[in-house]
């Protein structure tokens, strides 16, 4: 339990909401001691409505960023309090503004919560309309609060500038550690491949976040590449993992012939379970040694266990004979050689947190680390090309837009207390998805039943102002905290928060918040059917656009791979810029399926078939890399005219299916038959035996790799070209429908 509230308080949610709270509290507290609390109160408002712009990312973007919110969330206050007085520009004006702020939401994830942020203080300049120097006054102070949590943010990031990226390294290695504990699963005779290909797609969406967000934090032009020790060490562990994580997605192995194989050996594929299961465990270790802030002391000898691994090979060539075990000694060895690849990039994550990172580590891996961050520019064309119904992010603006005027004619004309409340309610819920925006929706209502009846209970019980202060505080801190993990519990407490404020500040709280709960159900329930019914952004009507994005990064990344497997040299930028896109793109044709599986059963079209579609894509992906891997680490052959064209017959495929996507016809004069690729493989094979067979003196070693680059690379050629024709029949199927 005391490890759980470590981690707990440990949490980079914590942290922000403990930031969030203090940035409130103490304006409150100072301003209240000199008799001025409702000022206090205004400072703490501008904290409040500044805080979600602060996510991950470098010192410079973070400051403009909180900077450039500040100003917005006051600028709006003040726009509509000199506005309101006149109808004639106002009416007209007000949509139109949230419109705009809700469309900023464009231009990335921190535009996202500044945007949330201004439509907040949009909603909440209803609360209190002010006239005159007051108005001016009252704005100048939420930009204060503004600024005031900036000085709060920028403290804690100097106290503690790396420990963010320190938790999202930690959570990457547990994650990864949890990818490869699932390929150990899969050595089970009676594993549920199926199950556990879903969860490793599940997280994979996971893995892209995380990925995206140590970008932001490691990478950026002000830490001029590599600047810091301790910087460093963290891209070193940041680029094993990633390369542990291709490693592991390339390395696919046929585990029912596997087993068949070894049926009667069970020793050797239990000794490789075990070791994969070790890989995982190691991971794992050393991600709870970064969040603990322990020294990492290793707990498996690897090496042992890899040369258990070889002593099993061995006992299983012995056994056997040469000649009856080389099929199986080479499927092996390839198990063997995946192993030894893994335990050298985790040996080299255990070194970064056991003695001091040094050049070597990266191989020039560093190079032009800045082509891997999204540029941070914010031009006019994007939001004017999003001024379209294609766009998800413009029927999301008009939807709410639409959604905020239905709630400001409900409060006005029906017997409610603020229409505020309405509008706030309707903004915090809304999303973009019709799936989020219901369980936001459920959970809201919940939370607020929950919460109403904890705090009223306490209220009967305790109704003591210092009491009841000391809770208010930490209901706040906790409803931060949970905000992105548990919105139910979050919910609770920011209620519960309410009620005790309430009950600080007036007599009459029970019918005050009676009215809160009546707003928010209200406010709940004009979310959920402006969603379902008002130009709703049904994930069957985009799922076509992410299918394509996907296959478009496979075969761009296959591209690449051909290219450096024709050229060899050093792995160019280009290489691993079109790996990271691959899979970006599975991901985020996952997270795609996740959102439709969440929608109405009459709005999940062809969910089977984009599923089917999204797993080919995820083999085609492995498939890829496995080929790129294998030409990185090994000194491949020329590349032969016969390898070239069955590579063209897997592009051209691809490139159909992303033309059927485009609603295009692609007739190519030079199409290439099945029966000529069938005797291209077969003049592959010959060109390998030949090879072998040139008299030249050859060490048994040679032979074997030789050996097994015949049967990796003519075995990945043959699965990627059945990979692109069920890519092409199935894309063909959809586009039909």
């Amino acid at each position: 339990m005391i490890a759980k509230i470590e981690k707990f308080t440990d949490s980079t949610y914590f942290t922000n909401a403990l930031k969030a709270t203090i940035s409130a509290v103490i304006p409150v507290l100072v301003c209240t001691y000199f008799g001025h609390f409702e000022i206090g109160f205004t400072i703490a408002l501008g904290t409040f409505l500044t805080y979600p712009c602060d996510i991950p990312s470098s010192l410079k973007h973070k400051i403009n960023g909180i900077i450039v919110t500040a100003f917005l969330v006051a600028g709006v206050n003040l726009l509509i309090n000199l506005t309101y007085p006149f109808p004639f520009i106002f009416y007209p004006l007000f949509p139109l503004l949230i419109f705009v702020l809700a469309m900023l939401s464009v231009y990335g994830q921190r535009a996202t919560f500044t945007s949330f942020s201004a439509l907040l203080s949009a909603s909440l300049s209803f609360a209190h309309m002010h006239t005159g120097w007051e108005m001016i006054q009252y704005s100048g102070l939420i930009l204060g609060g503004g600024l005031f949590y900036l000085l709060i943010s920028l403290l804690f990031h100097y106290i503690k500038p790396y420990r963010y990226a320190e938790l999202q390294i930690a959570e990457c290695i547990k994650l990864t550690a949890k990818y490869l504990k699932l390929r150990g699963d899969l050595w089970n005779s009676t594993a549920d491949r199926k199950a556990i290909l879903e969860k490793q797609l599940h997280l994979q969406v996971e893995l892209n976040d995380i990925h995206h967000n140590i970008r932001r934090v490691l990478i950026g032009k002000q830490m001029n590449a590599v600047s810091s020790h301790q910087n460093r060490k963290m891209l070193i562990v940041f680029v094993s993992l990633l390369e542990i994580l291709e490693l592991a997605l390339s390395t696919s192995f046929d585990h029912n012939r596997l087993h068949q194989k070894f049926d009667k050996h069970p020793k050797t594929l239990a000794t490789y379970q075990s070791l994969a299961y070790n890989l995982a465990s190691t991971l794992k270790q050393l991600s709870k040694n970064i969040v603990k802030k322990t020294t990492y002391i290793p707990e498996h000898t690897l090496r042992k266990h890899l040369s258990a691994l070889e002593n099993a090979i061995s006992e299983y060539e012995n056994e056997l004979g040469k000649s009856e075990a080389s099929e199986g000694v080479l499927m092996l060895k390839t198990m063997l050689e995946y192993a030894e690849n893994q335990i050298d990039k985790i040996k080299i994550i255990e070194r970064a947190f056991t003695s001091v990172a040094n050049n070597y580590d990266f191989k020039g891996k560093d190079k032009d680390l800045e082509k891997f961050l999204t540029p941070q520019y914010y031009p006019i064309s994007t939001l004017i090309q999003n001024i379209s119904f294609s766009s998800t992010i413009f029927r999301h603006s008009l939807r709410l837009t639409a959604a905020i005027i239905l709630g400001g004619i409900a409060g006005k004309f029906l017997p409610f207390q603020n229409v505020y409340w309405i509008l706030m309610t309707i903004i915090i819920i809304m999303r973009p998805g019709y799936g989020l925006t219901k369980q936001r929706s459920i959970q809201r209502v919940i939370g607020t039943i929950i919460g109403g009846i904890i705090a009223f209970s306490i209220l009967a019980l305790m109704p003591n102002y210092l009491i009841l202060s000391i809770l208010a505080i930490l209901s706040m801190l906790l409803g931060f905290s949970f905000a992105q993990t548990n919105y139910t519990v979050s919910a609770t407490f920011v209620t519960m928060y309410i009620v005790f404020i309430y009950g600080i500040l007036t007599t009459d709280y029970l019918d005050v918040i009676q009215f809160r709960v009546i707003d928010t159900l209200t406010g709940a329930l004009i979310a959920y059917f402006a969603n379902h019914f008002l130009w709703p952004s049904w994930e069957y009507i985009k799922a076509p656009q992410y299918l394509e994005k996907s296959i478009v990064a496979n075969r761009d990344y296959l591209k690449e791979i051909f290219t450096y497997y024709t050229k060899k040299g050093e792995v160019p930028t280009s290489y691993r810029l079109a790996r990271k896109n691959a899979f970006i793109e599975i991901g985020n044709l996952m997270a795609s399926f996740q959102r439709m599986s969440q929608e109405p059963k009459s709005k999940q079209k062809n969910i089977v078939l984009l599923y089917k579609l999204t797993e080919l894509n995820h083999s085609l992906l492995s498939s890829t890399a496995s080929l790129g891997t294998y030409t990185q680490s090994h000194k491949t052959t020329a590349s032969s005219r016969a390898l070239t064209i069955v590579v063209e017959k897997v592009l051209k495929n691809l490139d159909q299916a992303i033309a059927l996507l485009e609603r295009e016809i692609i007739v190519d004069p030079n199409e290439i038959s099945n029966e000529e690729i069938a005797n291209r493989f077969t003049e592959l094979k010959n060109i390998r035996q030949n090879e072998l067979k040139e008299g030249n003196i050859i060490d048994e070693e040679a032979f074997a790799l030789k050996m097994q680059e015949a049967q990796l690379v003519i075995e990945q050629l043959i699965w990627l070209t059945n990979l692109s024709e069920g890519i092409l029949k199935n894309t063909k199927k959809l586009m039909e429908d």
